[in-house]
């Protein structure tokens, strides 16, 4: 709770521990809980559109995308991050990359109570899916400019020029972003369609940007 607490309002002093390697480990840990805890709440509400089931798989699911997400991009951004001026350890760098998480997590929960009054108030299924296509864009992006503002302070400054730092973050970000949309269409369906019976997981097909599109003319009432 106190992790929870730090993160809105006292950042600074949160990150500057984690930059100067005080407790690393332990805010690993409570920086994993807080996100995961966040993450299955949310992920709970958005599948109980559809069922108690899918409500309990996005639960599982929701969690699961982020920290494997962290996983796969996590040893670029520290071999790179170092080759560009970062003299933080993995455990350091894993615990921003986590701190970035827990606020996504956090903005999501932001987002709770709008996503329960539409999921109550309205059964349309492509406009529940573009909501929340939008609060996790909204709550991603808060995630990216925080963590990006405390790994680019973590950087020792003069070992490498700043624009080609900048230009390395941007594509990393790029990077997670296409990583993350590909591991979520992996892992789909998070909402369950209300033409379809119940699936964990669904056969791979098309991707996630088209089906974006497709909703969105749907929504709109394009043919």
């Amino acid at each position: 709770m106190s992790v929870f607490v730090d993160l809105l309002q006292d950042r600074d002093r949160f990150i500057k521990e984690i930059v100067d390697g005080v407790a690393v480990g332990r805010k690993i840990l409570a920086l994993t809980l807080v996100s995961v805890a966040c993450l299955a709440l949310y992920g709970v509400i958005i599948g109980s559109q559809y069922s108690w089931l899918q409500a309990l798989s996005s639960g599982v699911k929701l969690p699961i995308l982020f920290l494997l997400t962290n996983a796969i991009c996590l040893p670029t951004l520290f071999i790179f991050g170092s080759f560009f001026g970062s003299k933080r350890s993995a455990m350091q760098t894993a615990a921003l990359l986590l701190a970035g998480t827990a606020v996504i997590g956090i903005v999501l929960v932001g987002f709770a109570p709008v996503t329960v009054f539409f999921t109550v108030t309205t059964k349309n299924y492509q406009f529940l899916k573009i909501l929340n296509v939008g609060f996790f864009s909204i709550a991603g992006i808060l995630g990216i400019l925080f963590f990006n503002r405390f790994l680019a302070e973590s950087m020792e400054a003069g070992a490498q020029p700043v624009r080609a730092r900048g230009l390395f973050l941007r594509f990393w970000f790029l990077l997670y972003a296409f990583v993350g949309t590909q591991l979520a269409w992996t892992l789909r369906p998070f909402f369950g369609a209300p033409d379809m019976r119940f699936e964990f997981l669904r056969e791979l097909g098309g991707n996630f940007y088209s089906n974006v599109f497709q909703s969105l003319g749907h929504l709109f009432g394009a043919q």
